[in-house]
């Protein structure tokens, strides 16, 4: 089916504000908000952005096409929509090139667990494929959105950047950029940027993202930055002066809208479209009908925080689905629905018996609320310590490694 502005605009309706009566869902590249405790009804947010529930056909497609296992994020459904992703397993099937690509805004000093959901199932998509992977550093809309001056966001971007190496990342396949310092070097990117520009309208922009009078016009051009590494030929280093690579972006929901608008200019560039794959939110401390922020410290757990901040954390704010007393819980027992330490655990532990074990007890009252945030300490923990170790490794030099633009040894 054809995708056009027009019918962005309509699926989208992102003029709305974010609701504060509790009437319906609000979800933007920079405002989640949920209607119900539960959090995001992704089954409305699919049928309103028009894109693929990813079903366990799919799942199934997968595991044969690629000879692994479908990540845990994958079949617990955390990575739930998606656009083409077919198209990608054919060309990996075929032989065919194609690269990831993904990004991060740098807001704060360090990542929180949220970050890492997109960057840890990318580096599995990575090793799975065998394929490039570009991951953009907004530092640019950083600086447009929030109160920090230019100085600061390149040096987040930087801060960010060595999060993300110490994830395990390999610099032979791996290509970070900080838009401010990448956009003046290379002269392919800029122009892309400017063939997108010249193709989208302000009106469309204003409907796509909602835009109004008063917003400065770098937000409205910014759009063009964040498509453009959706097109290979704005990476000469990599791809010589190819056009005809797709891309498999990995990104959580509320980044559609731009690949949407990047999806409609693609054909009029001589582009393929650039495919998705959606991630959930991951849930704010006090509850899912918001998501985990940078810049709000106590409604996220960042790589940075101590092991007793973290259990600090975790006891005082994650909202729990138990009973009033003891005696309650033992009764009625929990709801997993709207449990935070058991939405988290579902993100990371991998061990599917000892989740459901965990989500029959906390069900059934067997397991009380303060137990079952334990688990999730004993779970974040040695993640947490273990990226603090790995990140005191990474040195500037090994970040200008990643950031240098450079051919990369695979799949091309």
């Amino acid at each position: 089916m054809t995708e056009t502005l027009a019918d962005t605009m309509e699926a989208l309706d992102l003029t709305k504000k974010p609701t504060v009566d509790g009437e319906e869902d609000f979800v933007d590249p920079w405002n989640v908000v949920g209607s119900s405790v539960k959090g995001i009804d992704y089954e409305k947010l699919i049928k309103r952005f028009g894109c693929t529930r990813i079903d366990s056909a799919l799942i199934e497609r997968f595991e044969k096409v690629t000879g692994k296992p479908a990540h845990h994020l994958l079949k617990r459904g955390v990575f739930f929509s998606h656009r083409d992703l077919h198209t990608i397993l054919t060309l990996h099937e075929q032989g065919k090139p194609f690269y990831l690509y993904t990004g991060r805004g740098p807001s704060s000093s360090s990542i929180h667990m949220g970050h890492l959901i997109p960057f840890v199932f990318t580096k599995y998509l990575q090793e799975v494929f065998n394929v490039p992977l570009v991951i953009q550093l907004t530092d640019d809309e950083k600086y447009l959105w929030k109160d920090l001056t230019l100085e600061e966001t390149q040096k987040l971007a930087v801060e960010n950047a060595k999060d993300i190496i110490a994830l395990g990342f390999d610099v032979e396949k791996t290509f970070i950029f900080s838009d401010f310092t990448f956009i003046g070097q290379c002269p392919e990117f800029y122009q892309n940027m400017i063939r997108i520009q010249k193709r989208v309208t302000v009106n469309q922009i204003k409907g796509n993202f909602g835009f109004g009078d008063s917003d400065c016009i770098g937000k409205i051009s910014f759009p063009a930055t964040q498509a453009a590494p959706a097109f290979s030929n704005s990476f000469p280093f990599i791809f010589g002066n190819r056009k005809d690579i797709p891309c498999l972006i990995p990104c959580a929901i509320d980044q559609d809208t731009y690949f949407r608008m990047t999806r409609d200019v693609a054909p009029r560039l001589g582009c393929p479209k650039p495919a998705l794959i959606h991630s959930t939110f991951f849930p704010a401390l006090q509850g899912a009908q918001t998501k985990m922020s940078a810049s709000d410290a106590n409604s996220s757990i960042f790589l940075t925080d101590t092991p007793k901040a973290l259990k600090t954390k975790v006891n005082k704010y994650a909202f729990s689905g138990g009973q009033t007393s003891v005696e309650e819980h033992r009764r009625l027992g929990g709801n997993c629905e709207v449990d935070i330490s058991y939405k988290y655990l579902t993100f990371f532990l991998e061990d599917d018996a000892r989740l459901e074990k965990i989500r029959e007890d906390y069900t059934s009252g067997a397991m009380l609320t303060g137990e079952i945030k334990a688990e999730l300490i004993a779970v974040l923990t040695p993640i947490v310590t273990s990226h603090q170790e790995s990140r005191k490794k990474i040195t500037d030099e090994i970040v200008k490694q990643f950031m240098t633009p450079r051919p990369m040894k695979c799949g091309l």
